[in-house]
């Protein structure tokens, strides 16, 4: 079976969680396989896709900071919940697939996970209303269900370099555990991967140049 690398990062900044999730992007060819991250936030704050309009966001919620993703999607906050990234070099299955297959096949992943840990979920079956740019309320195809409210989804980026997946769950009111989800996702063959070298030289430089920079996050 392929090995994956995995980073349990602990909690980060918003503009540096964001990124290390670029960073991975931009260098999934040369890290030698897909790269599974943990992660969570050392501060509330919220994120937002990369094509939405800062005012129009900002107006949706209180939280700061609010940084822009490199992904997709509308308004995630963040703080207690599981936040995740998967990054995959060009060339890879799941790069080839299309948007709708990858993302019903990583929403699988984590639906097969939580019934590792005794909890029922399903996969939403199609659309459900959502108010404009926030990703919690309503849901899209394939985002996870529990009772029927959505606790997972996740936003995608494809380019030459390859394909990242960054998702949130928003874990049910019950009394889990996160490591116990982090390990029930560890299905595959793995090893630790560190944030070091050149990994962690981009990923510092995106985040000053870039993510902690208000003329980015407010550029559109």
């Amino acid at each position: 079976m392929e090995m994956w690398r995995v980073i349990d990062a602990g909690a980060g900044a918003a503009d540096y969680n964001m990124a290390l999730d670029e960073a991975l992007l931009e260098m999934a060819g040369a890290l030698g396989g897909p790269v599974l991250r943990f992660y969570g936030w050392t501060e509330p704050a919220a994120t937002f896709g990369y094509s939405q309009h800062y005012e129009e966001i900002a107006r949706l919620t209180a939280l700061r900071p609010l940084i822009r993703r490199p992904t997709g999607g509308g308004l995630v906050p963040h703080d207690a919940d599981w936040t995740y990234s998967a990054a995959f070099p060009a060339g890879h299955e799941w790069y080839a697939l299309k948007a709708v297959e990858s993302y019903e096949r990583i929403h699988i992943w984590i639906r097969d996970a939580f019934a590792a840990m005794g909890v029922a979920t399903t996969l939403a079956p199609e659309r459900r209303k959502e108010i404009p740019g926030q990703c919690f309320v309503g849901a899209e195809k394939h985002d996870v269900l529990w009772h029927g409210r959505k606790i997972a989804g996740a936003a995608q980026r494809r380019t030459q370099d390859g394909l990242l997946i960054q998702g949130s769950v928003q874990p049910p009111p019950l009394k889990l555990d996160r490591r116990q989800w982090q390990g029930a996702m560890l299905r595959a063959p793995w090893t630790a991967l560190m944030v070091s070298g050149a990994l962690a030289e981009r990923a510092e430089r995106l985040r000053a140049e870039k993510y902690s920079r208000p003329e980015f996050n407010r550029k559109r």
